[in-house]
């Protein structure tokens, strides 16, 4: 195997990370959601999206998958929690992923996204999105 060059130093100031985040993009669920009579009980394809912006900047050391975000686990509380039970509304949906997510260490902010993509045949989905910020990313 071959060194890596070693770069250290090199990449001048402007240039360093000032943000760091994970993205689990589009992840499609089944889940029991909607309010109308034609809703309940029929689950529906929904579209979940979560930016997780890290504390930690930093690349794992030596790239160890020790030292990263483990996204399947994130993966695995989206799915659990839109299997838990029945919901009326997206909103209540992406705020119980918003409310584990957010608890989890590390997290510095956040973003959660939800669509219904089988809603309007002009339109690519119709959901939800909230965030711990305003605008279009996190003021870091």
């Amino acid at each position: 195997m071959m060194d890596q060059p070693k770069l250290s130093g090199l990449v001048p100031d402007r240039l360093r990370p000032r943000s760091a985040k994970i993205v689990l993009e589009s992840l499609e669920v089944m889940a029991d959601i909607g309010f109308h009579e034609f809703e309940v009980g029929s689950p529906q394809r929904l579209l979940i999206t979560v930016e997780v912006w890290l504390d930690d900047l930093t690349a794992p050391e030596a790239d160890d998958p020790g030292g990263a975000w483990d996204y399947d686990h994130v993966r695995q509380q989206v799915i659990e929690l839109a299997g838990a039970r029945r919901y009326n509304l997206q909103e209540t949906l992406a705020e119980a992923i918003y409310q584990r997510l957010a608890a989890m260490r590390g997290v510095k902010a956040l973003r959660v996204t939800t669509g219904k993509p089988d809603i309007y045949a002009d339109a690519k989905a119709v959901g939800v999105e909230i965030a711990s910020f305003a605008g279009s990313a996190p003021q870091i």
